[in-house]
């Protein structure tokens, strides 16, 4: 009897994941991966939830990564961390599980804290590494074998000592050339300065060492000059610094050709090793070191993998991973109940101030304002119109008063009537010894005709009758 075949063929050869089998692999393999890690930054999103534990993240100029520091560790705490804080933590890599999120578990946490002076140096070191001071293709290459040394140091130093005793077990043969300068105070800089330039100017030398023994960053300061660090990248001659402690590095290590962590380290990289033995004892060394780092990486491997898989079964992990859980569902819950309590408040307002806009009291008020502002228009309206007619009426009475005789009369001039009291206009209607009425400004009087005049009248005499006017055709 033929059977059938199915659809599809599965493929049990296939090795297929599920989303959590993943997380949990990939989780056990950064665990397993980094040892306990020191990492500095700064705090930003800091969450304390009632559980106790602390959520926040560590971030820098360019990058940011979760942390989660629990209970049991925070609870050891000698400060309280706050947004902003630069601190120094020292945790293990995990990966939350339900999102896939990878994470800092935090195992302590203290301020880093750098002073004012450090941010000045780190701020100068950031802006001379943007122009290209301490590219590495600009720096020059040391000679194999100096003509002479040339060292730049303080003459009553240590360094000198450790230099001169370094050379002279290395490379006895090579002379060494003192530039004596202060390496400590407010004139070490210019000292500094002075003894490369110096250097440079003579050409005794085909190779400098800027050295210095250890001390605290405000001893060190000399080497952090702006200008110290740019006459070390101008100089012609190559320059090793070995200045401070290997921790020290200072700007002009940066600027420097290159850097010995000591002055006898500095010493170390310009002398050359000549003794053959030396060289094939190295040799042999690199091939021991060659074989115990294979043995070391083999064995690294094998305690890897079993580390992983004791991860795996670790129960600190998966319970971890619940705290977290729990943490997560409890936000969840107190931000729906704050979107639920924002809702109803907001309806609740809008509720209310639709029934004020209903209210009768709300609309008599409104009426009242409407009338108040209307009879106020009004009567603004009113003295408007008043002021307008007023300024009319002024107007007109100035042009009556420009057309008025009297103004005529006011200039001198008189208005002269006969005895029936007809405006006299002409000589002829008045002949000699008519009586006539002269109107002036400020009265009238009468006065009697004698006679044609040229050009002038006489006045009336003083017993009041009119001598008359001598009126000129």
């Amino acid at each position: 009897m033929p059977t059938s075949q199915p659809d599809s063929i599965i493929d049990f050869s296939r090795d297929i994941y599920t989303v959590s089998r993943l997380n949990a692999e990939v989780r056990a393999v950064l665990d397993g991966s980094f040892p306990l890690l020191w990492v500095q930054g700064e705090l930003s999103n800091c969450s304390q939830p009632a559980s106790g534990h602390l959520y926040f993240s560590l971030r820098d100029a360019a990058s940011q990564v979760r942390c989660a520091m629990f209970r049991s560790k925070r609870r050891l705490l000698s400060f309280q961390p706050v947004n902003g804080q630069q601190v120094l933590i020292r945790a293990r890599i995990g990966l939350y599980e339900p999102r896939g999120d990878y994470q800092l578990i935090v195992e302590q946490m203290e301020p880093a804290g750098d002073g004012a002076l450090r941010l000045a140096l780190e701020q100068l070191k950031r802006r001379l590494a943007a122009e290209g001071l301490f590219a590495d293709e600009r720096k020059r290459p040391l000679p194999d074998y100096p003509r002479q040394l040339g060292l730049i140091t303080s003459a009553s130093g240590a360094a000198v000592h450790d230099v001169l005793t370094v050379l002279g077990r290395r490379f006895p043969l090579l002379p060494v050339l003192i530039y004596p300068s202060a390496v400590q105070g407010t004139a070490a800089a210019e000292n500094l300065i002075a003894a490369i330039e110096l250097a440079n100017r003579r050409r005794d030398c085909d190779l400098l060492i800027l050295a210095r023994g250890g001390g605290s960053l405000e001893d060190l300061m000399a080497f952090n000059d702006e200008a110290l660090a740019r006459v070390i990248r101008a100089s012609e001659l190559p320059i090793v610094t070995g200045i401070g402690h290997e921790v020290d590095l200072s700007i002009a290590d940066l600027a420097a050709d290159r850097r010995g962590a000591t002055p006898s380290a500095a010493a170390e990289l310009v002398a050359p090793d000549i003794a053959q033995v030396q060289r094939h004892l190295q040799t042999l060394t690199t091939r021991l070191e060659t074989a115990q780092r294979r043995l070391l990486v083999t064995a690294t491997q094998r305690l890897t993998a079993l580390g992983r898989q004791l991860q795996l079964l670790h129960p600190r992990a998966r319970l971890e991973q619940q705290l977290q859980r729990c943490d997560e569902l409890q936000r969840n819950l107190e931000r729906s109940l704050e979107r639920r309590l924002a809702d109803t408040r907001a309806r609740l307002g809008d509720a209310q101030r639709r029934l004020q806009r209903c209210s009768p009291q709300q609309r008599l008020c409104l009426d009242r304002d409407r009338v108040l502002r209307t009879r106020d228009r009004l009567a603004r309206a009113g003295l408007s119109l008043l002021e307008r007619r007023r300024e009319a009426l002024a107007g007109l009475v100035v042009g009556l008063q420009a057309r008025s005789p009297l103004a005529t009369l006011a200039r001198g001039y008189a208005i002269v009537t006969d005895a029936a009291g007809q405006l006299v206009y002409r000589p002829q209607q008045v002949p000699p010894g008519t009586q006539v009425q002269v109107r002036v400004a400020q009265g009238s009087f009468l006065a009697r005709v004698i006679g044609p005049a040229s050009t002038s009248v006489r006045a009336p005499a003083d017993d009041g009758d009119a001598e008359g006017a001598d009126v000129n055709d």
